[in-house]
């Protein structure tokens, strides 16, 4: 097989992210569920942006947060997601690619504004999230390029795109033309709320079209309505590949009879946005790099540890030789 151009293609929403430190009693008087994510509309986006202290402003979303820390790794990495032709959508455009991202997809014209997301970070390091997802749900399958798609290693798809139709079909367009190419597709199930609310068409993804499942614990067990150890036999025989993450227990690899379990890297809790993501990032990057699943594991540790040591859920430090450490082990 030709060796792709890119190691990781994600797909997923694109927003810009603005995360800011609050007190537990801000979170109270507007409402929130600590730990949450909710969904806004427009005016509240505004509403909420105006009372929030000084924030630090990227471009995110998961799969976009997964594709700049690969990138900081050394991975080759490319990303599908609609951005509005705005300022904000500007702004994403030039941090992804700054971050050493391929970033093809055509902006949205005289439509939807760019989404964001707006994190609340109280002293306890959780974060709650309210987003506004404006451009990103016009992501449809004539925003999969198939010869990008076959020219990926890995195509990354993010839970949290899932929930137009549009995106779905593109979802399985991208699926496909990553299996007639003989490439690999992977899904992070994102948050149990996405689960939730699509558990049967995501179990038919995960069961028909997904090669590499990445979720949390509460994610994979509300997938398969049982608790961990039973959802960690159903992935086994669903998926090829899984990796299942427990916060600070760690996390749990499986492919076919095998079984690893992966130590959380100790670090001080500043900021758990990004985690996930972080952790997929440093996974996928040692994975299409040809190492064992234990130094996957490692590496998705490594990162995770890195972001939510800060705020923000992008390394605040050089990654690039981290790669090679973890494969010069023994």
């Amino acid at each position: 097989m030709v060796k792709p151009r890119f190691d990781i293609l994600g797909i997923g929403n694109a927003i810009v992210d603005v995360v800011a430190p609050v007190p537990d009693d801000f979170l109270a008087a507007h409402a929130m569920h600590k730990g949450a994510m909710a969904l806004i509309d427009a005016g509240m986006a505004e509403t909420l942006y105006a009372a929030m202290p000084p924030a630090q402003e990227v471009s995110g979303g998961s799969a976009g947060n997964t594709c700049a820390v690969a990138a900081a790794l050394g991975a080759k990495v490319a990303y599908f997601g609609k951005v509005a032709e705005d300022q904000l959508g500007r702004v994403f455009r030039h941090d992804i690619t700054a971050a050493g991202v391929h970033f093809p997809t055509a902006p949205l014209v005289d439509a939807a504004p760019t989404a964001r997301c707006l994190i609340l970070v109280t002293p306890d390091g959780q974060r709650t999230m309210n987003t506004f997802l404006g451009a990103c749900v016009t992501f449809g399958p004539e925003d999969v390029d198939a010869d990008l798609v076959a020219d990926s290693a890995v195509t990354y798809l993010e839970g949290y795109l899932f929930d137009p139709p549009a995106a779905q079909a593109a979802f399985y367009a991208a699926a496909a033309a990553a299996h007639r190419a003989g490439r690999q597709v992977a899904l992070s199930l994102s948050d149990a709320f996405c689960v939730e609310r699509h558990r049967d068409a995501f179990r038919s993804l995960v069961e028909g079209h997904v090669d590499i499942l990445f979720a949390n614990e509460t994610e994979i067990t509300a997938l398969y309505q049982t608790d961990f150890a039973e959802a960690v036999e159903r992935a086994r025989a669903d998926v090829a590949l899984a990796a299942l993450t427990r916060s600070e227990a760690g996390s749990t690899i499986i492919r076919g009879a095998e079984t690893h379990h992966v130590a959380a890297m100790p670090t001080a809790l500043v900021d758990s946005t990004g985690a996930g993501d972080a952790y997929a990032a440093g996974f996928l990057a040692a994975y299409t790099a040809g190492l064992g699943l234990a130094k996957c594991g490692a590496l998705g540790s490594l990162a995770a540890a890195e972001v939510i040591s800060h705020y923000g859920a992008r390394p605040q430090r050089a990654l690039g030789e981290e790669l090679a450490k973890i494969a010069a082990q023994g």
